[in-house]
């Protein structure tokens, strides 16, 4: 299965023998068991490095360095399609440890924010995901003035399948009054305000892009049908297996519901072949901006897997629902 999840390989991403940090870098290295060899993937979903880098493991260690001038988010995605944030800091390190069979419980050390979050997930291991937003409201409410809150609030209270809008304007306001001159914030308030755009109920915002054989595709084509809006990648199983299961659902009932892809693939050659892989033939805009898509900003998507169902008369009807809920509610839709 990971070999279907090969990208290319950009020049930002470097293996090191030799150990520390420089300025103008940030290093990650670790050592995994159970994981003798094996690749995993690095992005970061606020530009601190463009597209997607490839990370090898050798031994079951690895040793890599970014350029990196600005504190950021980056984003390892693993064989299993677990994802990890790792908070860079220029001319800092960190070391991650871990069991392969066991990434939930994977260490990272070598800043604060990173020990922070290693100490939370370590907390909520064994509790319920209710149990979760409230244990991440305490620990906003705990370290305003941490780039963790900031990860907390979109992962709990914004990009979640019960968003709490009201909850997340709270603490917004709080980090805001500790980071003020943090510039991720206005990005945080602005996806947060696309989310309430396309809450339900909401009429679906206006927008305009082209599919992978230069076709248009805008709200107009959503006119009079039940559409799905979602997004997926090439090297995102969950994402992949939802588009799978909304062609199946488009299959059963035909002419009854339109399908509308956004690709958060960096090459639009991987789109395309993981599209004929999967004989996908629906309309999908791949324009190699991955999560800065300007597709995706007009409809406030800014993760993957998700999706937004619309009505006949353009109303949102849901946006983000997990894969069961999803298929799901077609069904009573479509019936």
């Amino acid at each position: 299965m990971a070999a279907a999840l090969f990208f290319s390989l950009h020049s930002s991403l470097f293996t090191l023998s030799s150990c520390g940090s420089r300025d103008g870098y940030f290093k990650l290295e670790g050592h995994f068991l159970k994981m003798n060899q094996g690749e995993f993937y690095l992005y970061s979903p606020d530009g601190i490095i463009p597209g997607i880098d490839t990370i090898r493991l050798n031994g079951g260690r690895f040793s890599h360095e970014i350029p990196c001038t600005s504190s950021g988010t980056l984003m390892l995605v693993f064989p299993n399609f677990s994802e990890q944030p790792i908070f860079a800091e220029e001319g800092q390190s960190v070391s991650l440890d871990g069991d392969a069979s066991h990434l939930r419980e994977l260490k990272v050390k070598g800043t604060k924010a990173n020990e922070l979050l290693t100490k939370f997930r370590m907390q909520i291991s064994k509790i319920s995901p209710a149990e979760e937003q409230q244990h991440a409201a305490t620990f906003i409410e705990d370290n305003p003035n941490s780039p963790v809150s900031l990860y907390l609030l979109r992962r709990y209270f914004i990009l979640t399948d019960k968003p709490d809008y009201k909850r997340a304007d709270q603490l917004l306001s709080l980090i805001k009054s500790k980071q003020k001159d943090n510039t991720a914030l206005t990005r945080l308030e602005t996806d947060l305000a696309k989310s309430k755009a396309t809450a339900k109920d909401q009429k679906v915002p206006r927008f305009s892009g082209s599919d992978i054989n230069g076709r248009p595709v805008t709200n107009a084509n959503l006119s009079g049908s039940l559409s799905v809006i979602y997004t997926w990648a090439s090297w995102s199983y969950e994402s992949q297996e939802q588009q799978r299961q909304l062609r199946r659902i488009a299959r059963k009932y035909p002419s009854k519901l339109n399908l509308v892809g956004i690709s958060a693939d960096a090459s639009k050659q991987e789109c395309i072949r993981a599209m004929k892989r999967d004989t996908v033939t629906t309309p999908v805009v791949c324009d190699g901006h991955m999560f800065e898509s300007p597709l995706m900003t007009q409809l406030g998507i800014t993760h993957i897997p998700d999706n937004i169902i619309v009505s006949r008369e353009g109303r949102i009807l849901d946006h983000g629902l997990n894969t069961h809920d999803l298929i799901e509610r077609l069904e009573q839709l479509l019936k």
